[in-house]
């Protein structure tokens, strides 16, 4: 990509320029934002670095690039007083949107005239460490223009990336310091690396960040790979002292007179597009950019949802299912019996998203209280016009409290008689969740451009979106097949659970992985065993500093769908508990108390429980999976006068009867499973029922059935109000089980319940 980067004249924008050619990006042009008044070296802003910012203008002659900048008219506090007053403090840092008078508005006009002049332009570099208010702005101005965010040094270990800075060549002095430990008059001046074993002292000491506790000016030499541009020499400076504080003073370096070496022919000579309307014979020239916000053209129109092109559809065709809980809890809509008049994704998805939203207001809510989407396509083919689609109904404008976390996967809907669009969402009415949504491509983990975040977490419970085995700082999926893409889609799954403090090998309640039925089923069993592996050593590798009662055993369960987005081969979609640990009551005979054994006659045997995998945190949540094999299924229905038959049996089909045995059972097992743990169906927020397809029957017949199954036991129970929709929603899948190798599973229950 064409990349403009945003520089302060500090090592970490440099840096990151030269992660964007490390990536085989061209950085095109510079843009730096400095004072309004030249005679000031810091201002008071959230946003902006500017000591030093003398010295700036020298890097359009070091590079052989154009240099805009832009005097800072806007004021940090717009936005905060904004907030503040209108009481939604709390999620100021979520997100940014156009705002008169904020400083982040100079940003976007300062970057929209070098669109304009540079119209090649796609990304914009910035140096981001560990700002979440610095990142989500760039990240909101480079959507207004429809550019990248390229933050490379995003979430990096400090030390190591100083590390690797002094490696590669980054020779710059400290312009400011302002931390315990430090002293203006001891450190200013010095560099990197000769102030790098104080630094490291200070964090064992006091839990300083090593790059951030200086504020490092670049001054002598800028390095792309291997190859020297210029060097710039600073010849002579003063120390100004801000704060005398005895602790921790701060002071800063103004430049009073540098000069530039000689440099050699630079890699950019010839950089500047054709197209572009910087005159090449003026690349190191500086643009100074003036002018206030054009608004117009900059947000598209809002979609009015509702306009579905679709007109056929019905009451008796259109379904939904919704969880009883209160407070947190799920709704699913789908297209039933109408696969033969779908043949528009679009409309099909139009039809669900506009039921889904007037449910939502039906229910007290909006799309701003969506925790998680669950997207199900029936041709990933068409993944562009599903997220065309989506992005016209769930924007960030919509949802002040933060996009959520989705899911997408193609399930073999239309072979089950349902339409081309499927949704589940998992909906909190408060707002109190919290979501991690970076849009910027760095080395951390996958990007997520668009309204969809990498995690949300809600009432102790982080719900992650799919990951898949892409390399973050290319967004390529990983060569190497699933094994590859397996370990990568954990690597990514665990730097997002690091930003909440969590990690898979301590927090994991429930772990989905989808696999394309593309995996060779030869290499399946290759792949179970890298999963477990893995796990074991994440385990292992987090052993030392956490309590053996401090690590959960998760449930995992392996889903084969048809396709999966960019055609990788495994998905990865983790579940965390985040909130405090809490032992179950003492008495065997507390624990396990009634659990409704008149119910159908079913008693309690051991063998029940080979077929339940459970995550409980007692009286908290619980998750539990419950897979229903051939050979379960006959065990059930021997237990009742419905035998199977052995042409069911070599077939390895159920007729209705034999499923209306099994729900039962199931319904009796899992009831047993939220009793033991303090919970009961009222705090159930998501459950699910997958199938395999090759049951043969149709997802109508099961939906049905289920339903009169839950209804027979609310009745008997008597512990129960049933809602006019079912809560059961069902997921038909090519297979599912504990084990890849065999995924011999015909019906797999999903249940989450938890008091939070």
């Amino acid at each position: 990509m064409k990349v403009v980067a945003l520089v302060s004249g500090g090592k970490d924008s440099c840096y990151a320029m030269m992660k964007c050619i490390q990536y085989g990006h061209q950085i095109v042009a510079l843009a730096n934002l400095i004072p309004a008044d030249d005679a000031t070296d810091e201002l008071d802003s959230y946003m902006y670095q500017t000591v030093g910012h003398q010295i700036v203008v020298s890097y359009a002659k070091c590079m052989g690039l154009p240099l805009f900048r832009r005097r800072i008219q806007g004021s940090t506090r717009q936005a905060f007083l904004q907030d503040f007053f209108f009481g939604i403090h709390r999620h100021h840092d979520l997100s940014y949107s156009m705002t008169p008078g904020d400083e982040v508005e100079d940003m976007f006009i300062l970057l929209n005239e070098v669109k304009r002049q540079i119209p090649s332009v796609t990304a914009v570099s910035s140096g981001a460490i560990a700002s979440d208010y610095q990142r989500l702005r760039v990240e909101s101005v480079c959507s207004r223009l429809g550019l990248v965010s390229l933050a490379y040094l995003w979430k990096q270990d400090q030390s190591f990336l100083l590390q690797e800075m002094i490696r590669n060549g980054i020779i710059a002095i400290a312009a400011k310091v302002a931390a315990i430990g430090l002293n203006p008059s001891k450190h200013l001046g010095k560099e990197i690396a000769y102030l790098e074993p104080h630094l490291h002292e200070l964090k064992e000491l006091y839990g300083i960040n090593v790059c951030v506790a200086f504020l490092f000016f670049l001054i002598t030499r800028i390095m792309f790979q291997l190859s020297q541009i210029a060097r710039i020499v600073l010849d002579k400076f003063q120390i100004v002292l801000h704060s005398p504080d005895s602790i921790a003073p701060v002071g800063i370096l103004h430049p009073l007179a540098f000069h530039l070496e000689t440099k050699v022919e630079s890699i950019y000579s010839n950089g500047i597009d054709e197209d572009s309307n910087v005159c090449q014979g003026n690349v190191d020239t500086v643009f100074e950019v003036q002018g206030d916000v054009q608004q117009e053209g900059e947000a598209a129109s809002e979609f009015v949802a509702g306009s579905s092109k679709r007109p056929s559809v019905t009451k008796q065709e259109l379904k939904v299912s919704k969880t009883m809980k209160d407070n947190v809890f799920s709704i699913s809509c789908w297209l039933q019996d109408s696969c033969k008049n779908s043949s528009d994704l679009q409309e099909d998805l139009e039809v669900v998203l506009t039921k889904i939203e007037a449910l939502l207001v039906e229910n007290g809510s909006s799309w701003e209280n969506v925790l998680y989407v669950h997207l199900y396509i029936a041709d990933m083919d068409e993944f562009a016009v599903a997220n065309e689609t989506y992005v016209r109904y769930i924007t960030q404008k919509k949802c002040r409290y933060g996009v959520p976390s989705r899911s997408t996967i193609e399930l073999p809907l239309l072979q089950v008689g349902l339409g081309r669009a499927y949704i589940e969402v998992l909906v909190a009415n408060d707002p109190t969740k919290k979501v991690l949504h970076v849009q910027s491509i760095s080395c951390w983990a996958p990007s997520c451009i668009g309204p969809y975040s990498q995690a949300t977490l809600h009432n102790d419970i982080l719900h992650m979106a799919g990951q898949l085995g892409l390399d973050p700082a290319t967004m390529v999926l990983c060569k190497g097949g699933p094994v590859a893409e397996l370990e990568q889609a954990l690597e990514n799954s665990e730097a997002v659970a690091r930003s909440f403090n969590c990690s898979i090998s301590t927090s994991t309640i429930l772990c989905l992985i989808y696999c394309s039925e593309s995996i060779e089923k030869s290499e399946r069993i290759i792949v179970q065993k890298k999963a477990d592996t893995l796990l074991k050593q994440m385990k292992l590798d987090h052993a030392e500093g956490h309590k053996k009662s401090m690590v959960l055993d998760p449930v995992f369960l392996y889903v084969l769908v048809p396709d999966l987005p960019k055609r990788a081969l495994v998905e990865v979609k983790p579940m965390f508990y985040t909130g405090e640990y809490l032992s179950g009551p003492s008495d065997p005979d507390k624990q396990y108390q009634s659990t409704g054994q008149g119910c159908w006659g079913f008693e309690y045997e051991t063998w029940h429980d080979i077929c339940l995998q459970k995550c409980a945190v007692y009286g908290k949540i619980c998750t539990a999976i419950l897979s229903v094999t051939e050979e379960l299924a006959e065990k059930i229905c021997s237990l009742t006068s419905v035998a199977c038959p052995d042409d069911v049996k070599s077939k390895g089909l159920v007729d209705e009867e034999q499923v209306i045995i099994i729900a039962r059972f199931c319904i009796y097992r899992l009831d047993k499973v939220l009793l033991e743990n303090n919970l009961s169906w009222a705090d159930v927020m998501n459950f699910r029922l997958y199938f395999a397809i090759s049951i043969n029957i149709t997802h109508g017949t099961l939906s049905q059935i289920f339903s009169d199954v839950f209804n027979e036991f609310a009745q008997m129970s008597q512990r129960i109000k049933v809602d006019a929709e079912p809560i059961l929603n069902i997921v038909p899948v090519l297979g599912a089980g504990r084990s890849l190798s065999t995924l011999d599973d015909i019906f797999t229950y999903e249940l989450i319940a938890s008091k939070c």
